[in-house]
């Protein structure tokens, strides 16, 4: 007897390989003179949830790879914590490549424009619909703002679920950039936002179980 879902995630890996293929060479992203290379998605195609974050940083730009730096070892740390596992998932970014600004004469991360936005889009959108999740976790205020409200206040609203016609669930939580800016500066606030992204990706846990 064939065993069709050994096939569907086969097409769906294909898929997915041949949308990366395209992505990575994307002629019209306004950071492809700047860009190191393309950061495209990468984890499970079957996963029944996505992790959206910003963009790539300089680490993940370097290595190919979403969340890997600095910040995706906190990102990992808070997952393992609650019963997550990164190879269970999808991890990517609603721009693929690093968007940076000049600040004393050295290049600085920044939040995504709206034209690198709406550049990006097509390569978010076309991981979704391969994927077919059940929950969408935004990571931080730029994927929120892209994927559950233009007006989201992640500081009011992070942890919450939102439904949508497409019959996914979303919530947003703290970018572990975030928390990690806190930390040294701040040690209070580091352990609030600290708990606050356990509590929340615990509830995404519980939901996926």
């Amino acid at each position: 007897m064939k065993d069709t879902t050994v096939d569907q995630h086969r097409d769906e890996a294909q898929r997915m390989e041949a949308l990366r293929a395209r992505a990575l060479a994307c002629p019209g992203c306004p950071n492809r003179a700047t860009r190191f290379q393309v950061v495209f998605g990468e984890g499970h195609v079957k996963s029944p949830a996505v992790l959206v974050g910003q963009g790539p940083g300089i680490v993940e730009e370097q290595m190919g790879r979403p969340f890997v730096g600095p910040s995706g070892r906190l990102l990992d740390e808070a997952l393992a914590e609650v019963g997550l596992r990164r190879d269970k998932l999808w991890l990517t970014n609603v721009i693929k490549c690093r968007a940076v600004k000049t600040d004393k004469g050295r290049l600085t991360d920044r939040a995504p424009s709206a034209a690198e936005l709406k550049a990006c889009r097509p390569w978010l959108d076309g991981e979704l619909d391969i994927i077919q999740p059940r929950i969408i976790v935004c990571v931080g205020v730029p994927s929120a703002k892209a994927l559950i409200d233009k007006k989201f206040k992640l500081s009011e609203e992070h942890g919450q679920w939102r439904d949508f016609p497409d019959g996914t669930r979303r919530m947003a939580v703290f970018h572990p950039a975030y928390v990690l800016r806190l930390r040294g500066v701040d040690q209070e606030a580091y352990e609030r936002t600290w708990q606050a992204l356990l509590v929340d990706l615990k509830q995404v846990s519980t939901a996926l179980a």
